[in-house]
């Protein structure tokens, strides 16, 4: 994160310093390069990744702790555990492709009891699926490859850190039209907050983890063609009752024609990881 002068009081100056300051906008983003993918939003940059990536690993351990506490830990020699990890371990060395981070992360995966049709992944690699998304869907691994790589792409692409950069500028601007000065009242301008595993992304999000996800499902081996047939079930699932993993999403007719539409693309990708 940029540091600013500590003579810098007024959160006009603030706000200029950081405008303003070339290691904000012109930062590395430690991505590699990949044509076929946007570069993820500058905005990010106000909030340092190691500090996000600390509190998403606090938050994923109380949530594991929690479920423990309820027995619905599923244990590490659990058969969809397993299945689970071995999925993510050929998606994962593909992720320092979209995010050099990466290779830093300690990844963690695991499944939690729930009837919930979920799953995510935090900042640092920290994935969690509930048993009620592999249960009832009877999601093939193809199919679970394309979830937990639309999930990761979301930490890659650093969606969270987006997201709560925004809320900081948005703070920012509010101090702004106050006109406030000095005297220790910014000290928790910059401070970060909110539960990460109920953070919202938006329709441009998903659409963006949508692309990355698939990329990287398909260069690790498994069959893009599957998101055709995952959101077909999503959809069936859904009918009468809206999931919550779907709220922001683009609907499913939507999200269908966008895969049929990225196909000729990441086809290869997937033939040329098969040999």
């Amino acid at each position: 994160m940029t540091t600013l002068p500590k003579q810098i009081t007024s959160p006009r100056k603030i706000l200029l310093a950081l405008l303003i300051a070339p290691q904000f906008w012109l930062a590395p983003w430690g991505l590699a390069q990949d044509s076929e993918v946007d570069k993820p939003s500058v905005m990010r940059n106000l909030v340092p990744a190691k500090q996000v990536e600390a509190q998403a690993a606090q938050q994923y351990d109380q949530l594991l702790q929690q479920a423990a506490g309820k027995q619905a830990l599923a244990p590490d020699n659990h058969p969809q555990v397993q299945r689970l990890r071995s999925i993510a371990r050929k998606l994962i060395p593909h992720a320092e492709r979209f995010n050099a981070r990466a290779k830093e992360w300690r990844w963690e995966v695991n499944l939690i009891g729930s009837k919930q049709i979920n799953a995510f992944c935090m900042p640092g690699g920290k994935i969690a699926f509930y048993t009620g998304i592999l249960d009832q869907l009877q999601l093939t691994d193809d199919e679970v490859a394309m979830i937990m790589g639309h999930e990761i792409a979301h930490a890659l692409w650093e969606h969270a850190r987006e997201r709560m950069a925004k809320t900081v500028a948005t703070n920012l601007g509010a101090s702004l039209l106050g006109e406030l000065v000095g005297g220790g009242k910014y000290s928790g301008l910059f401070q970060i907050g909110g539960d990460l595993l109920t953070l919202k992304f938006s329709r441009s999000d998903e659409s963006e983890a949508d692309d990355v996800g698939l990329k990287l499902a398909a260069r690790a081996g498994y069959d893009p063609r599957a998101g055709i047939s995952l959101w077909q079930k999503m959809a069936a699932a859904s009918k009468g009752q809206p999931l919550e993993f779907l709220s922001t999403h683009p609907s499913g007719k939507t999200r269908i024609e966008d895969i049929q539409r990225q196909l000729p693309k990441v086809m290869p990708l997937y033939e040329a990881s098969r040999g």
